[in-house]
């Protein structure tokens, strides 16, 4: 999707490790909730307590997901998923634009 319809966006941002990360959360009118947001380059953990889809509109990140050894290089129109109650790391190699999917099991 490139474009949301009918939703509410947060106007204050949620701001992560000293302003690298960003994100504004999009409420749709069924409650789902997704995040849009910018990694600057850099190395970040994050955790999860619901389970999440990482979708990289632009950039490109490595990812280590719990539970593997092994980085993945996650490119523009890419994705990943991250269970719930778990943290995975991401090493940001350039600017890099997401949107974050928060999937209700």
């Amino acid at each position: 999707m490139t474009q949301f319809n009918n939703v509410s966006i947060s106007s204050v941002a949620s701001i992560y490790f000293d302003g690298q990360v960003t994100s504004r959360k999009v409420t749709f009118a069924d409650g789902s909730i997704k995040t849009l947001g910018i990694m600057m380059p850099g190395e970040y953990t994050f955790a999860t307590a619901e389970k999440e889809l990482m979708e990289i509109q632009q950039g490109t990140l490595s990812v280590l997901l719990p539970g593997s050894n092994t980085w993945q290089t996650i490119s523009a129109n890419q994705a990943f998923n991250v269970p719930a109650n778990a943290s995975f790391d991401v090493k940001v190699s350039e600017l890099t634009d997401y949107c974050c999917s928060y999937i209700a099991e």
